[in-house]
């Protein structure tokens, strides 16, 4: 707290006796509500999700993509944008990440030459290993303060909660937003 004897970082003057600091919150109502609780804790989640896969080199993006992949190889980069709801040029970016860092590789396709498989490497497989440990791991931190039973009630009431809104399975919402260009410029 500032005293009467040190003076105000702001403006170098004394400060009042009884003045607040100046990073004290504004007051007024703190927000309440399962809404605003999800939306708290998903970006804490999401961003410690992405501090634990940094340390392998990854963003949550390229996890969901080495996880759509290895759940049905062989796909089109095609295919991978339609279920996850963006243009394939968006797909294309971010699969060059991936075989830049030999975790995928495309192989042309036998049934139609225009179009590339999409496959893990065996250096992705390994990877989407360490990813599985680092996802439980985060997972267990994540939901410490339940047991058992409450973690299994609560993973089946936001599978409700989910289904209601119509969200796809296994899809995070946040590949629509992913290298969209700054708006305001030109």
């Amino acid at each position: 707290m500032i005293s009467s004897r040190q003076p105000d970082p702001t403006t170098g003057s004394p400060a009042p006796p009884h003045a607040a600091p100046p990073s004290a919150p504004p007051p007024g109502p703190t927000p309440r509500g399962a809404a605003f609780l999800l939306a708290q804790i998903g970006a804490h989640a999401a961003g410690r999700f992405a501090e634990r896969v940094g340390e392998l080199g990854l963003t949550p993006a390229d996890v969901g993509l080495l996880r759509m992949i290895a759940g049905q190889p062989g796909r089109s980069q095609r295919s991978l944008a339609q279920d996850l709801g963006v243009v394939p040029s968006r797909i294309v970016a971010l699969i060059d990440g991936l075989e830049g860092k030999g975790l995928v590789e495309r192989r042309r396709s036998a049934e139609d030459r225009r179009n590339h498989e999409l496959h893990l490497t065996d250096e992705g497989r390994r990877t989407l290993g360490a990813v599985s440990g680092a996802a439980a791991a985060h997972e267990d931190a994540l939901l410490a303060g339940l047991d058992p039973a409450q973690r299994a009630q609560l993973l089946e009431l936001l599978e409700r909660v989910a289904a209601e809104q119509e969200l796809t399975p296994g899809v995070h919402p946040g590949y629509r937003t992913l290298n969209k260009p700054p708006r305001g410029r030109g």
